[in-house]
């Protein structure tokens, strides 16, 4: 039997300047791998999302989600000190990962040029609304705004003509965290296979084409042909009968994903519904008529009642589950996928894991305080105890 990966990072240093979600998220997955992940943090207050509420102690819980399996050292990148030992930090670095806007890295003395002069065997990769090039490269802007950008919001509503606000953050994530990890690894892989002619490499990870591309699907319907009202309501986007929510009888929801006639055929006989077998699959009257009767027929169960009537049946009709349930559901226990990790003074911190997670999670660091390793670190770089203390006296750093 194959084994499950473990730690196949160890060994490669990660040094983080990013903060919020994108940035955060990609780094926990490359923990969960093994890196050596250094979060570096500003004395004052750190990451801010540390102080997004709810607290756990005086960690936020945000912050708590995404930062396990990294060490905290805090550097004040206003002071020369600080720069120079961030230069120290990344010289001995195999991946470099931030996400400020467009032109600070230069501002710090970070550009390009020197990262390409200095540390040539670091992989660079930096993450942004709307990459490190083009016209709107300085423009602030925060998930939502990249995913209008990109279209996807158009195409994301119940009704004709409602746009709804996804209920996760789809640009940050799926668009910047998980394509920054790709990257990473493949460029890991090519300086691997390089050897001694590896020339370094900046990876510029776009958010907002990150979330384009999750516009395939769609723009190869507008390629042939169709209105783009017509493919902003198709099949996986609420057009049909047979893929789309439904409210029940006690406000709860069923999500329904029957796109193969047969899983369609399947639910029908089994919710009652043959007179509509074979009109599911359609996006003109007809179908927003279909859409109505199904709307109704859902509303004569509760979600329980639906989970009843529907067990056995290989439809793909499941019930819409809250967050606060996903903890019981036998799916996720079975699989392992909550955990929790102790800190003292914070106790057992929730945790979720991820298709990357290792199953042996013994050796998993909990969330850092701010500054929790800076002497370590620092220690690491040669610098000694008096001199920790002298720079923290002078706010070059902070400890913990």
């Amino acid at each position: 039997m194959r084994r499950h990966l473990n730690r196949p990072l160890a060994g490669v240093r990660v040094v983080d300047l990013t903060r919020l979600l994108p940035g955060p998220f990609a780094t926990v997955l490359l923990g969960d791998l093994g890196a050596d992940v250094i979060k570096i943090e500003d004395p004052r207050g750190g990451d801010y999302a540390r102080l997004y509420q709810p607290f756990i102690g005086p960690m936020g819980s945000f912050f708590a989600g995404i930062n396990r399996n990294k060490r905290s050292v805090t550097l004040n990148l206003k002071e020369p000190e600080g720069l120079g030992l961030l230069a120290d930090l990344i010289a001995d670095a195999d991946v470099l990962i931030e996400s400020f806007r467009p032109g600070v890295m230069e501002r710090l003395g970070f550009g390009a040029e020197r990262l390409e002069a200095d540390f040539p065997g670091v992989i660079v990769c930096s993450i942004s609304g709307y990459g490190q090039t083009g016209p709107a490269r300085l423009e602030a802007g925060h998930d939502l705004n990249y995913i209008a950008r990109a279209g996807l919001v158009y195409g994301t509503g119940r009704d004709p003509g409602e746009l709804v606000v996804p209920g996760f953050q789809v640009a940050d994530i799926a668009g910047g965290a998980l394509y920054a990890v790709s990257s990473i690894l493949a460029a890991l892989l090519e300086r691997g296979r390089s050897g001694d002619d590896w020339e370094g490499v900046w990876l510029d990870i776009s958010m907002t084409e990150g979330a384009l591309a999750f516009m395939l699907p769609m723009i190869s319907l507008l390629s042939a042909g169709s209105p783009v009202e017509e493919a902003a309501r198709g099949m996986l986007n609420g057009g049909w009968a047979c893929y789309g929510v439904y409210e029940t009888q006690d406000g709860r929801h069923m999500a329904l994903g029957a796109l193969e006639a047969k899983f369609w055929l399947a639910f029908c006989e089994a919710a009652g519904f043959e007179a509509r077998q074979t009109d599911g699959h359609r996006s003109d009257a007809v179908g927003l008529e279909v859409k109505r009767e199904l709307a109704e027929l859902f509303r004569t169960r509760t979600q329980a009642g639906w989970i009843d009537a529907l067990a056995g049946v290989d439809c793909c009709c499941v019930p819409v589950r809250r967050p606060d349930e996903l903890e019981d559901d036998p799916l996720f226990i079975d699989r392992d996928i909550f955990f929790t990790l102790d800190k003292p003074a914070l106790g057992p911190l929730k945790q979720t894991a991820t298709p990357l997670t290792p199953a042996d999670r013994a050796w998993f660091r909990p969330p850092p305080h701010l500054g929790e390793h800076t002497r370590e670190i620092l220690g690491e770089l040669g610098r000694t105890s008096e001199q920790i203390e002298e720079m923290a006296e002078r706010g070059v750093v902070s400890v913990a």
